[in-house]
């Protein structure tokens, strides 16, 4: 089987991406995205967002990274996919899934799942433009409102030559609430399709993926919410590997800092470390308590000594 790790705006940035990949065994990163209008973005857009294009287009742990875009205007996302394929993206991945209002608005994301024929010129636009070598993916919902239309969303992504689709197994009414979760119809559209599925959403564990890829009779997986909740997410489920504990979760927070404070000078890291937390607190008790400990701190430095100070109450806790 096959674990991806997938897009998430503002968290899953590529200090992130190394740290997690040096962690577990994914096969393949796809950025957040792109935001394509009306130009050919100039290439330190690209290399700001996807900084491992300057190393082959892998994190450092050698997992292939590929450019994620968002738009609605076939000709300049195909001249920009072509420039992503220049500068060693491992493909073009395309957004068709976001929810954000900000972006639904000016004709991006999931909003283009009301329009199949839309999502199929930009498709093969991108197609057209980029290397037959190198895949071209398409990332969507079932449908805005209703799941039904996914046959007839996913069935233009593929006649318009994309190599793989990644299904976010529910509708983008649907949000993010658990219960409305329809891996079913991922197993309908793999005895429909003949490009490969990747299926996305609710794979928190080990269970869960067994029970999605039994469900979407699919060998691939692309996790994203769960991999911050639980960040040997990947092994979990691919190898069944045992769930990090809390102090194994700590050591990883402070190497975070360090992957944080170094990349971007401290000047982000307490709204990220908060925003981890944020997920961190569903798998681990834990994380809740220690939250309320660090949520005042505006400052990286406060932070890291809450943080070590937790470490070293845990250390002292384990027998010798």
């Amino acid at each position: 089987m096959r674990v991806i790790l997938g897009p998430m705006e503002g968290v899953l940035d590529h200090l992130m991406r190394e740290m997690l990949t040096d962690i577990n065994d994914y096969d393949l990163c796809v950025t957040e995205f792109v935001r394509i209008v009306d130009q050919l973005l100039p290439k330190s857009v690209f290399h700001r967002l996807c900084p491992e294009l300057q190393q082959g287009g892998k994190t450092k742990a050698g997992t292939p990274v590929r450019v994620q875009l968002l738009g609605q205007d076939p000709h300049w996302m195909a001249e920009n996919a072509y420039r992503a394929h220049q500068l060693g993206s491992a493909g073009v991945d395309i957004n068709f899934g976001c929810p954000a209002k900000s972006v639904n608005k000016s004709r991006g994301g999931a909003v283009l799942l009301k329009d199949p024929e839309q999502i199929y010129q930009i498709v093969k636009s991108v197609r057209d433009a980029v290397h037959p070598t190198k895949p071209v993916t398409a990332k969507v919902r079932l449908g805005w409102d209703d799941p039904t239309h996914c046959f007839e969303i996913a069935d233009a992504v593929q006649q318009a030559g994309a190599d793989e689709i990644a299904i976010h197994a529910r509708t983008k009414v649907d949000g993010y609430k658990a219960d409305t979760i329809k891996w079913d119809y991922l197993g309908q559209l793999r005895q429909r399709l003949r490009m490969p599925i990747i299926a996305n959403g609710e794979v928190w564990n080990y269970q869960d993926g067994q029970r999605c890829m039994a469900t979407t009779q699919t060998d691939a997986l692309m996790v994203c919410r769960g991999a911050l909740n639980l960040p040997n997410l990947c092994n979990v489920v691919k190898h069944n590997d045992r769930h990090m504990t809390w102090t194994e979760v700590l050591t990883l927070l402070l190497k975070y800092s360090e992957y944080e404070i170094k990349g971007d000078k401290g000047l982000y890291y307490p709204n990220r470390v908060k925003q981890w937390f944020a997920y961190l607190r569903h798998e681990y008790p834990q994380a809740k308590a220690l939250f309320v400990d660090i949520r005042s701190h505006k400052k990286a430095a406060p932070i890291i000594e809450v943080l070590q100070r937790a470490q070293d109450s845990e250390q002292l806790k384990q027998p010798n």
